[in-house]
Order: C-alpha cells, then structure tokens, then sequence
C-alpha cells in the first residue's frame, strides 16, 4: 500500500537531493580551479578572513530562510575543510613537478 502524498514528498526530496549533488560537483569545479590557481601563485590554501565572511553570509542567508544557522554553519565548515584539503593536495601537486610556484 503507497500513500500518494508520501510519494509526492519523497519525490520532491528525491528532486532536491539530485539537485543538490549536481550544485556541490560544480562548486567543487571551481573550488579546485582556485586550488590549482593559488598553487601556481603561491598562494596558502586557507583564507581564514574568506571563510569567517562566508560563515557569516550563510548565517544570514539561513535566518532569513528560516533554517537553524547553526546547521548552516557546520555544513559549511564541512565543505571549506573539504576544499582545504584540496587546495593542499593541488600545493603538494605543484611542488612535485619541482615548478616553483608562479
């Protein structure tokens, strides 16, 4: 037995989580660009001033959603950790091809 508005839920839940994977595949494109970018100029990998204000951004754009910030806030420090670790493995890439960053 199927309850047709459940389904009509999970459907649009289904909906929102494929959009959502295909929204962090490209944002992870071009987290990794900037990663290959800041290894070529010798840049650090982290920006703690950039992420401060994009917490602080996500913390408001989740109030005036009416979502917990708190949430938005640890989902977001999930994903900069992530791109952290990226733009590490870009530096390491750079330094093994023994080419000085630009």
């Amino acid at each position: 037995m199927t309850d047709a508005t459940l389904t009509r839920f999970r459907q649009s839940i289904d909906n929102i989580d494929a959009a959502l994977v295909f929204m962090l595949a490209e944002r992870f494109k071009v987290t990794q660009a900037v990663g290959r970018y800041k290894a070529e100029a010798g840049l650090p990998p982290a920006d703690p001033g950039r992420e401060e204000a994009q917490i602080a951004r996500l913390r408001g754009l989740a109030q005036t959603a009416d979502l917990d910030p708190e949430f938005s806030e640890k989902f977001l420090r999930f994903i900069i950790d992530e791109v952290i670790r990226h733009h590490r493995q870009a530096q390491e890439a750079e330094s093994d091809t023994g080419t000085p960053g630009a």
